[in-house]
């Protein structure tokens, strides 16, 4: 894959470091993690939901943090027995530890998240302050009494 250097952009740009750290870390590869198997969808025009697969993780096995624009996804199972006087003979159902790490993007907070089926759902809102809202700037007409300046002009 190829490298882009963001140098140019640098030099003219103040602010978005981290977004070129983030498109720096794309280009690098995750070791191959695809467990659990995880879907982003979007909900409405500012939520969204993330969906992922723990089958066999109760809610006390599971931690979620969301920390300066990264929610953390951890899971940690203890380790079971088979049984008394049973022996596993074959184990298909992953145990083994996780942690899937999530970019969000500024002003999306983590509004619950329910474990359900299996499935553990975190809800996301993006909830932009007024101040960051574009605003409609009024234009006031100049008083009726108000005074005009005329200047006569010589040709």
């Amino acid at each position: 894959m190829r490298h882009v250097d963001f140098s140019s952009l640098h030099r003219s740009t103040v602010g978005f470091d981290r977004l070129f750290n983030m498109l720096d870390g794309l280009g690098q590869p995750d070791g191959g993690t695809t467990y659990p198997p995880y879907n982003i969808e979007r909900t409405g025009e500012d939520a969204y939901r993330i969906s992922m697969a723990v089958a066999g993780f109760s809610e006390t096995e599971i931690s979620i943090e969301a920390h300066r624009n990264v929610l953390t996804v951890k899971g940690d199972r203890a380790n079971e027995a088979a049984g008394e006087g049973s022996e596993l003979l074959y184990r298909g159902i992953a145990s083994r530890a996780f942690e899937r790490r999530f970019q969000l993007a500024d002003h999306v907070e983590v509004v619950g998240a329910n474990l359900k089926n299996g499935l553990l759902h975190i809800d996301l809102k993006r909830n932009i302050p007024e101040e960051h809202k574009p605003r409609k700037i009024e234009i006031s007409a100049a008083p009726a009494n108000a005074k005009q300046i005329e200047a006569n002009t010589v040709n």
